[in-house]
């Protein structure tokens, strides 16, 4: 009998907001997969860190952050490889993802290249989307809104077409795309209407003023939310 691969969302960066369900399999599984970069900690693997207990085999799975998708594809082909042998050997495996792993999670990569093969169960998890909204305290849809998640390294033609659509925006993945964005959306007038929150739930979370962020200083783990009436319950 083979093992089971879980995908365990663990939300946005607090430890307190994983889901009980995701905490219990993390504490059964003895073996602990997790994203990080090429150097450095991983991001996903701290956020679970205050609930590891005893001991497991861990296997860092290093995405390379470039613009090309081939070495990213590349790295989580080796890393399939690497967590069928486990599952072959009846071992579960756990892998952690950020927010929710079928919300921009880097997992679902994973689950596209060993799911066909072998038991899969997905965990759901505090979407960064919803962590944003509550740190604001800015409800992000009411009665019948449509809400536009939007990637911010869309073409800026393509944000304001889908801006202009909507009633309610969430714009992603800021980053080095943060000035521009900010320029499309004073143009549109909206800028009394939207509000920034960098690392939401973490412990340097920053809330600013768009019009107050510096010039090309916004991380990737930023966002940006607009709701046309400004509050969703008007």
């Amino acid at each position: 009998m083979t093992g089971t691969l879980y995908g365990l969302g663990i939300g946005p960066g607090d430890p307190d907001l994983i889901t009980l369900k995701a905490l219990k399999i993390l504490q059964s599984t003895k073996v602990l997969a997790y994203p990080t970069l090429e150097e450095g900690d991983s991001l996903a693997r701290s956020i679970v860190a205050p609930h590891l207990t005893g001991e497991r085999t861990e296997i860092p799975i290093r995405i390379p952050m470039t613009v090309d998708r081939k070495p990213a594809q590349d790295a989580y082909d080796v890393a399939a490889e690497e967590l069928k042998k486990h599952l072959e050997q009846g071992q579960d495996v756990s892998v952690l993802c950020e927010g929710d792993p079928f919300f921009y999670g880097s997992f679902m990569y994973l689950f596209g290249r060993i799911a066909e093969e072998y038991p899969v169960e997905v965990i759901p998890g505090v979407s960064s989307l919803t962590a944003c909204a509550t740190a604001l305290q800015a409800p992000l849809s009411a009665r019948n809104d449509i809400l536009t998640v939007l990637p911010a390294p869309l073409e800026t033609s393509i944000l304001r077409s889908r801006i202009e659509a909507a009633d309610s925006v969430a714009i992603m993945k800021v980053g080095r795309h943060f000035d521009r964005v900010r320029t499309l959306i004073e143009e549109m007038q909206l800028m009394d209407k939207a509000q920034y929150i960098e690392r939401a739930t973490l412990e340097n979370q920053k809330i600013l003023a768009l019009a107050d962020v510096p010039a090309n200083a916004a991380p990737y783990f930023s966002m940006i939310l607009i709701h046309k009436r400004g509050q969703a319950w008007k």
